[in-house]
C-alpha cells in the first residue's frame, strides 16, 4: 500500500519537471517554404527573436560562394552555413548590439553586399548573412534547423 502510495506521489512531481506546454511550442516552429518566392524572404519569430528565411537565387548564392573566406572577419563558407544552397536560415538578430537588420523587404536597405543593413551602427551582411563591414564581430547565427520535406522545415 505504502509503495502504491508514494508512486501516486511521486509520478506528478516528476511529470512537473517537464517543459509546459507553452515552453515546448516555442522550442521549434515549422516554416512552409512554398509560400516564398526566389529572391523574398520570410520572418518568423522562434524563441522570442526573428528568424530570417531568404529564398536565394542563383545570383545571390553564387555571389556567397565566390567569397575568399580568407578575408573575412569571421570566416566561414557559405556551404557551411546552408544546407541546401536555395535556402539561407538566420537569426535575426545584429551580432553587435542586438538590433535588428534591415533587409528582408524589397524596398529595405540590403548593404552594400546584398544581404543585411544593421542602420544602428552601420554593420553591413552579405548574401549569406556573414559580416562584411562595421563593427559587427560575428556573422548572423544560423539556428538549428532540418528540412521535413522540400517545402517545409523545422527550426529548433
Amino acid at each position: 500500500m505504502g509503495a502504491v502510495g508514494a508512486g501516486v506521489a511521486i509520478v506528478p512531481m516528476v511529470d512537473s519537471l517537464n517543459p509546459a506546454a507553452d515552453t515546448l511550442a516555442l522550442a521549434s516552429v515549422e516554416v512552409d517554404l512554398s509560400s516564398i518566392p526566389v529572391g523574398e524572404s520570410k520572418t518568423v519569430m522562434w524563441r522570442g527573436k526573428p528568424v530570417f528565411v531568404r529564398h536565394r537565387t542563383p545570383e545571390q548564392i553564387k555571389s556567397a560562394e565566390e567569397v575568399d573566406v580568407s578575408t573575412l572577419r569571421d570566416p566561414q563558407s557559405d556551404k557551411d552555413r546552408v544546407k541546401r544552397p536555395e535556402w539561407l536560415v538566420t537569426i535575426g538578430v545584429c551580432t553587435h548590439l542586438g538590433c535588428v537588420p534591415l533587409g528582408q523587404k524589397d524596398t529595405d536597405p540590403h548593404g552594400d553586399f546584398g544581404g543585411w543593413f544593421c542602420p544602428c551602427h552601420g554593420s553591413h551582411y552579405d548574401s549569406s548573412g556573414r559580416i562584411r563591414k562595421g563593427p559587427a564581430p560575428l556573422n548572423l547565427a544560423v539556428p538549428s534547423y532540418v528540412f521535413l520535406t522540400d517545402t517545409t522545415i523545422r527550426i529548433g
